[in-house]
């Protein structure tokens, strides 16, 4: 797959989370479809079935979402691609995600994907904190 390829099939993906059109969203992703999650394995999946669950989920969570692809660089049918994910839930408080996510592309379509996007931390927790919570044992 060229690079034009992989990049159509992320473009695709854009517009049809921005348009909240869960079919065309859907319909970016081949039916065997892996999705593996490396700082949280239990949440991998495989097929289409699930990406619908995820997204009609998420769409009625955050009924204003909007994505945005920040960055990305292309290897043939792998594409790095960095997100920001933003919206609003009912009860008023803020969604926001960021990070990353490798697509490979077979065919038009997304084949896999390695995803590391999270929820924003946004504590005034310092760097120091953080290294001090990362390296003190918790048993």
């Amino acid at each position: 797959m060229s690079n034009d390829g992989a990049s159509a099939a992320v473009e695709r993906l854009v517009a049809a989370t921005n348009a909240h059109d869960l079919d065309a969203l859907v319909a970016c992703f081949a039916d065997y479809y892996v999705n593996e999650t490396p700082v949280h394995p239990a949440r991998g999946f495989t097929g289409r079935g699930q990406v619908r669950r995820n997204w009609t989920q998420i769409f009625g969570a955050v009924p204003d979402i909007r994505t945005q692809l920040l960055r990305r660089a292309e290897d043939g049918d792998t594409i790095w691609t960095e997100w920001e994910m933003r919206g609003t839930r009912p009860d008023g408080s803020p969604h926001l995600m960021r990070g990353v996510i490798v697509f490979t592309v077979h065919d038009g379509l997304i084949a896999a994907a390695r995803f590391y996007l999270e929820p924003v931390d946004e504590r005034p927790d310092g760097v120091d904190a953080a290294v001090q919570q990362l390296t003190t044992s918790t048993s």
